[in-house]
């Protein structure tokens, strides 16, 4: 009947929200800062156990128990960024593939989570309202980070890393500061993905779903924060759609973005933004007030 679609539609909505919130902050460090990361479900796995620990062993609310899960994977990624961050290209990269595999294996062996048989009967606190407006707040946070300041000097280090450090940018501080929140967004993601499954596995956090996340950056448009929104809704919502071609569901996925990727190299938006009139004009009073 209408409600179970209705129930089916907010459900591929919920897992959009979810992504969009892990792809926003991938698409910070890979859109703007220009750093390739396949770990982000590792952060994601930081932050779902975190915050199932807060909840259930600890008894904490919600949302407070939500911060300490991005919060705790921050933290866990400005440790790493120390040391991977002077890493050149594509180091860098690698280095944090490996640490997405092993956070999965180090989840595995902790028999306090449950370990590899995972951890089930979570409270399912996340609804369809909460991801919206924990998204809506997402967003608004880094379009203000992105058209400020700091956020320009991200995107002078993506465009000329050298030119950036010349100029007096402090292109180690901006990478771990892109990175911090890029995993911070992630943990609340991973957070919220617990809370709404019921259940959690080391299993999920793949490298399968750390390169899903990237691929949605890209496909929505490097540097675009528009891209990532409308990227993560269409590519959370496809293989759902085609669940009746089940086997063929990843071929048809693949092609799409290959498709997108001949025809648009620069992804869906292509570093550009939906512009509304009035953002436009909030920016500009604030330039003027600002001279």
């Amino acid at each position: 009947g209408i409600d179970m679609d209705m129930y089916y539609v907010q459900g591929i909505l919920i897992l959009a929200g979810i992504n969009l919130l892990t792809v926003l902050g991938l698409s910070l460090l890979t859109g703007f800062t220009g750093l390739f990361s396949f770990g982000h479900a590792g952060f994601m796995a930081i932050g779902a156990y975190m915050t199932t620990m807060m909840t259930v062993k600890l008894g904490l609310p919600f949302i407070p128990a939500l911060l300490v899960g991005g919060l705790s994977a921050a933290l866990i990624s400005l440790v790493i960024g120390k040391f991977t961050l002077n890493l050149k290209g594509d180091y860098f990269c690698i280095a944090t593939l490996g640490f997405g595999e092993a956070i999965r294996l180090i989840l595995d062996n902790i028999q306090y989570f449950g370990g590899s048989r995972g951890w089930a009967g979570i409270p399912l606190y996340t609804t369809f309202w909460n991801v919206m407006i924990i998204d809506v707040v997402a967003i608004i946070v880094m379009v203000f980070i992105i058209n400020s300041r700091h956020g320009r000097n991200m995107k002078a280090i993506r465009e000329e890393e050298l030119a950036s450090q010349i100029v007096g940018i402090d292109v180690f501080r901006y990478k771990m500061t892109s990175l911090g929140i890029s995993a911070l967004y992630a943990g609340v993601a991973g957070g919220m993905l617990a809370h709404y499954l019921g259940y959690l596995q080391p299993l999920m956090f793949q490298m399968v779903k750390s390169t899903e996340l990237t691929i949605i950056v890209i496909f929505g448009g490097l540097g675009s924060i528009t891209g990532s929104v409308i990227g993560a809704i269409l590519l959370t919502a496809l293989p759902e759609i085609l669940r009746d071609f089940y086997q063929w569901r990843l071929v048809i996925y693949g092609l799409a973005v290959i498709a997108i990727m001949i025809s648009r190299p620069r992804g869906l938006m292509g570093g550009k933004e939906l512009n509304f009139k009035f953002i436009k004009k909030l920016f500009n009073k604030e330039k003027e007030v600002n001279i």
